[in-house]
C-alpha cells in the first residue's frame, strides 16, 4: 500500500505557522517515502468558511512550495457519502437517534460533575427504539463501554484511554449535517490515509475517530501527533506574538526557502545541522525524530536564517523574490540595474528583501531632498571642493566601470590631499541621498552616468543653499 498522508485545513482563517509546519511534516515524510500527500479542505463550518481563506491556503501553500499529490478535496462536496456512512452505522447498531434537547445534556454534564465523574452524556436514547414523531434529534455513535483505546503513536509513544472515559459523540447534527469526527474519518478511510500527522491539539479526538474506524471496519492509520508552537513568551503562538500567517512572513520579506528551514527545525532535529536544503530536509527528516515538547517561536533565528539564504541562494531566485518587494513599494525597476545585481551588493546589508527594497530604491527613482542626517553631517561647506572636482573626474571617465570609479575618487582625494572619507562621504550622500550604501565605486557602476553627475549637482545646490541661509 502507498504510503499516504494529508494536510486538512480549515478554511477559516489564513494559513498559519503551526499549519505550515504539520503540512511541511505531512509533506516531507511522503516525499521520503515516495509515497501520496492529500491537501483535503475541511469546510464543513458552512457559516466560517469562506473563499477567501481557501484562497489564502492555497497562497501559503504555493509560495512554500509544498505541491499535492492529489486534491484539493472539499468536504462540502462528500455531504452525499458522509449521509451513506452515518446510515451504513445505524444499520449495524453502531449508531443510534438521539432526541435530548441541548438543556437536557447539560444537565446531564451538570449532574455528573456534581458527583465528580467524568462530564458526558449518559446514554438515555443509547438502546431505546420508542422514537417520538415530528421531533428534531441528532444521531451518536454507540461508543464502547468497555475496554481501551491505544494510539501508537509515532511521536508521542502509546497512548492508552479507556472506553469508559468517551462520550457517545454526535456525528450527524439536528440538521442532517455531519460533524467533524464523522468526515475526518470517512474522509481519511475512502482516502487511504496510512499515517496522520496534526497538532497535538487532536488527541483528544483520536480515540473517537479510531473506535469509528473500527466500527466500519476500516484500517487504522497511524497517527503522529506534532507538540504546539508556543510564543517566547511560553504562551501559545498567536497574534499578539507579531506575524502568524505565512503570507504575512512573505510580506515582511522573508524567502520560502527560509521559513521552511526554518520551520523544519522547530521542533525536529538532525544533529547540531541547522541548515538544510529542501533535498536534504526529504533525505533526513523522519517523525521518530520530532520532539515531544513544544518549541518557542524565535524571530530572531529566522531572521539568521533568512540572512543565510539571501546571501547563499542564485541572485537570479532571490531577486524573483525581491521583485516582488520592489513592486509593492511602487519601486518601477524597469529602467535601472538588473534586480540579481542588486541582491549581490546588498544581501549581506539588510535582514529581508522587504528592508532591501526599501534602500535600494535610489537605483530606480529619484528623490527630491536628502536624508536630513546625512544633508547635516556630509554636505557642508566644506563638501563643495571634492565634489565639484570629483564631478570633473567621473564625468571625464570613458569606462564607467567600478575600478575606473575608485580611481577617479582617489585621484580627488590625493590632489585636494584629503583622506578619502572626505571625498567619500559627501560623493555617497549625493548619488544615494543617504550615507549608507554598499562599496562606493560598484554603487555608482550600478547608476547611470548622468545620473550621479546630475545628483552631485543637486548636492552643490544644497550646499550653496546651505551657505546663503547661513
Amino acid at each position: 500500500m502507498t504510503l499516504t498522508t494529508r494536510f486538512a485545513p480549515s478554511p477559516t482563517g489564513y494559513l498559519h505557522v503551526g499549519g505550515a509546519r504539520t503540512a511541511l511534516y505531512s509533506w516531507l515524510y511522503a516525499k521520503k517515502n515516495g509515497g501520496d500527500f492529500i491537501l483535503r479542505i475541511e469546510d464543513t463550518d458552512l457559516e466560517r468558511s469562506t473563499q477567501e481563506s481557501v484562497d489564502a491556503i492555497m497562497d501559503g501553500m504555493n509560495w512554500l512550495k509544498l505541491d499535492w499529490t492529489h486534491g484539493p478535496y472539499f468536504q462540502t462536496q462528500r455531504f452525499g457519502r458522509y449521509k451513506e456512512v452515518i446510515a451504513q452505522l445505524i444499520e449495524s447498531g453502531n449508531a443510534y437517534r438521539c432526541y435530548c434537547t441541548p438543556e437536557e445534556v447539560e444537565a446531564m454534564r451538570e449532574e455528573a460533575k456534581a458527583k465528580g465523574e467524568i462530564e458526558k452524556y449518559n446514554g438515555m436514547w443509547r438502546d431505546r427504539t420508542d422514537y417520538p414523531k415530528d421531533k428534531p434529534y441528532v444521531i451518536r455513535f454507540k461508543n464502547p463501554l468497555e475496554g481501551d483505546v491505544v494510539i501508537n503513536d509515532i511521536v508521542k509513544g502509546d497512548i492508552t484511554i479507556s472506553n469508559s472515559q468517551l462520550d457517545d459523540l454526535i456525528i450527524a447534527r439536528s440538521d442532517g449535517s455531519p460533524t467533524y469526527n464523522l468526515t475526518v474519518v470517512v474522509d481519511d478511510w475512502d482516502m487511504k490515509v496510512s499515517h496522520v500527522v496534526r497538532g497535538d491539539d487532536h488527541i483528544s479526538n483520536t480515540p473517537k475517530q479510531i473506535n469509528i474506524l473500527k466500527a466500519l471496519g476500516a484500517t487504522v492509520p497511524q497517527y503522529a501527533h506534532i507538540p504546539m508552537i508556543l510564543g517566547d513568551d511560553g504562551k501559545r503562538l498567536s497574534k499578539r506574538h507579531g506575524a502568524v500567517s505565512v503570507m504575512q512572513y512573505r510580506d515582511e520579506g522573508y524567502l520560502p526557502e527560509a521559513l521552511l528551514n526554518y520551520l523544519v527545525r522547530l521542533g525536529w532535529s538532525h544533529g547540531d545541522q541547522e541548515i538544510f536544503s529542501v533535498d536534504e530536509m526529504i533525505e533526513l527528516f523522519d517523525l521518530t525524530g520530532c520532539n515531544r515538547a513544544p518549541s518557542a517561536f524565535n524571530t530572531d533565528k529566522l531572521i539568521w536564517v533568512n540572512q543565510h539564504y539571501m546571501k547563499t541562494l542564485e541572485p537570479s531566485y532571490v531577486a524573483e523574490h525581491l521583485a516582488w518587494h520592489m513592486a509593492d513599494q511602487g519601486i518601477n525597476t524597469d529602467n535601472g540595474p538588473a534586480l540579481e545585481e542588486i541582491v549581490k551588493v546588498q544581501a549581506d546589508r539588510v535582514k529581508t528583501l522587504k528592508e532591501m527594497a526599501a534602500i535600494s530604491a535610489y537605483f530606480y527613482q529619484d528623490f527630491t531632498e536628502f536624508d536630513a542626517t546625512a544633508l547635516k553631517k556630509h554636505l557642508r561647506p566644506v563638501a563643495a571642493e571634492p565634489l565639484t572636482v570629483v564631478k570633473e573626474k567621473l564625468a571625464a571617465l570613458e569606462n564607467w566601470v567600478a575600478a575606473d570609479i575608485h580611481a577617479a575618487i582617489n585621484a580627488t582625494a590625493e590632489e585636494l590631499e584629503l583622506g578619502m572619507g572626505k571625498v567619500g562621504m559627501p560623493l555617497r550622500v549625493a548619488a544615494t541621498g543617504a550615507g549608507n550604501s554598499p562599496s562606493l565605486d560598484v554603487t555608482l557602476e550600478l547608476l547611470p552616468k548622468e545620473k550621479v553627475l546630475a545628483r552631485i549637482d543637486m548636492a552643490l545646490a544644497a550646499i550653496a543653499e546651505r551657505v546663503a541661509n547661513s
